[in-house]
């Protein structure tokens, strides 16, 4: 009887032991995942809709997978039709990642207002650049319009995306509250900038958008995939609120 008992014992210490490790990553997981919102659905649009297309005429974005995919070849319908959420946003935490083909060329915008005054969503939205490196590698004087640059206002510290045709990887956080946003590309920071104040004023003085009045007005607004020449997909989008 007490073999017996001994050798079940052993095998319950055995079972626990093993289920540990198990329950110990799926109670890290959940901690991780609290909070965040999953954006890309496996196959719809849920939640995204192209922008001012009332009429339902635009094209150019595919999903498959819980890949979104615009191909410019495959646009049809007059206007911009770059990807909004639905819901608008104001400081917040967000993860995608992203690949593209040779010379395409893309861009990720926040504060975005879909008033139709506006006929573009960069009137309103700044844009962390997405771009095949090669585009601007040897161009010193574009360096605030590469890869991982608030566009046209603050250039990256550094070049760390991968080659054209891989998947990189995006995490951007946009804190109103701290007046701060901060870029993370591929799990090296590359960019921090303030969202207003004398430096962020600054910045838009010297850039394209210093007569576009409405320029990054909007602290709560949609989010925007661009759309541009070339083709760029996008997966594993996820947000959290702050």
């Amino acid at each position: 009887m007490n073999k017996n008992i001994s050798l079940i014992l052993s095998l319950l210490t055995l079972f626990s032991c093993q289920e540990m490790p198990k329950k110990e990553a799926e109670e890290a997981e959940s901690k991780t995942l609290k909070g965040w919102e999953t954006l890309s659905k496996k196959n719809s649009f849920d939640g995204w809709h192209i922008f001012q297309n009332e009429s339902k005429t635009k094209s150019g974005w595919t999903v498959e997978d819980g890949v979104f995919t615009f191909d410019e070849s495959n646009a049809k319908g007059e206007g911009n039709k770059s990807l909004l959420t639905d819901s608008v946003y104001s400081s917040f935490e967000i993860t995608f990642e992203w690949k593209l083909f040779a010379n395409s060329n893309s861009g990720f915008m926040w504060g975005v207002s879909e008033d139709l005054q506006y006929e573009h969503p960069y009137l309103t939205g700044p844009e962390i650049q997405i771009l095949d490196a090669e585009v601007y590698r040897n161009d010193p004087q574009h360096q605030r319009n590469t890869v991982g640059a608030l566009y046209d206002m603050s250039a990256p510290s550094e070049i760390v995306s991968n080659p054209a045709g891989s998947w990189n990887k995006y995490h951007i956080t946009v804190d109103h509250n701290k007046n701060e946003a901060v870029v993370i590309l591929n799990e090296i920071e590359i960019n921090r900038f303030p969202l207003s104040g004398p430096e962020w004023d600054a910045m838009i003085s010297n850039s394209k958008f210093k007569d576009i009045p409405s320029f990054a007005k909007y602290k709560e607004g949609h989010l925007s995939l661009q759309d541009h020449p070339g083709v760029i997909s996008y997966k594993n989008i996820k947000i959290r609120r702050l």
